[in-house]
């Protein structure tokens, strides 16, 4: 795979202004789809809600030219996913890459008009870091009674990451799973060369579902597991 370019080219520039068309103004049906649906037929909201992020997927490797490689798979049983975080493709491709998931969200996003109230019906979850124990009580609480076999995905980094950079987890991830009792399945992303640009560059997108970790793993084991597992992609060149 060759390396991104810092200058764009002509055709980057092109496919990326194609892109932000039929993606943002394909969003906009989306979204009020998803609207009608909430209020006529709730249980078709998450329906909606994957077909977009498909959408996105299909907008990505056509209009991009974007190549998307997935190594491996959710899991079978309930398990907390944990996410290396790049760009905003994987938070978008989240419900196309898991089944209906309940996400871990930044508490402030949900605050966003229209928006916020879409999220958490949804399931999404807030987290809002600067209330320590409390909040993840109330993380605890609301993945209990949301998940009902549905996956639980985080970004343990707590938010985006330059590719190649690998900081420490959040203090949190390591109180929500011990309150969990759930095996954790660390996945590897590396989405921030070709994505996370204005004009973004055609190349590779890898995504590695890494080997479940059990339940039940001291702090610093299962912190560096994960931490180890996520970043297994940092290496390769886009």
């Amino acid at each position: 795979m060759g390396r991104v370019s810092d200058k764009p080219g002509g055709a980057a520039v092109v496919r990326s202004l194609a892109f932000y068309a039929v993606f943002y103004l394909g969003t906009v049906v989306f979204v009020l789809w998803s609207l009608i649906m909430l209020a006529v037929l709730p249980r078709e909201f998450a329906r909606v809600v994957a077909q977009w992020s498909g959408f996105h997927r299909f907008c990505v490797t056509r209009l991009l030219g974007i190549r998307v490689i997935v190594e491996g798979g959710p899991q079978q049983a309930p398990a907390l996913y944990a996410l290396k975080h790049e760009s905003f493709f994987e938070a978008i491709d989240l419900p196309h890459l898991l089944p209906h998931p309940v996400p871990f969200a930044k508490a402030e996003l949900l605050r966003l008009p229209f928006w916020g109230w879409a999220a958490r019906s949804y399931g999404v979850i807030p987290v809002a870091r600067d209330e320590g124990a409390k909040a993840l009580r109330a993380m605890v609480a609301a993945a209990r009674t949301h998940a009902n076999g549905r996956p639980l995905a985080i970004f343990p980094e707590g938010t985006r990451v330059p590719h190649g950079q690998r900081p420490a987890l959040q203090s949190g991830f390591a109180g929500l799973y011990k309150l969990l009792g759930l095996p954790v399945v660390p996945v590897a992303v590396a989405s921030g060369l070709v994505y996370h640009r204005w004009w973004k560059g055609a190349g590779t997108i890898a995504i590695r579902f890494g080997e479940a970790i059990p339940a039940g793993l001291p702090r610093e084991v299962v912190e560096s597991r994960v931490h180890a597992a996520i970043n297994a992609l940092n290496g390769r060149p886009e």
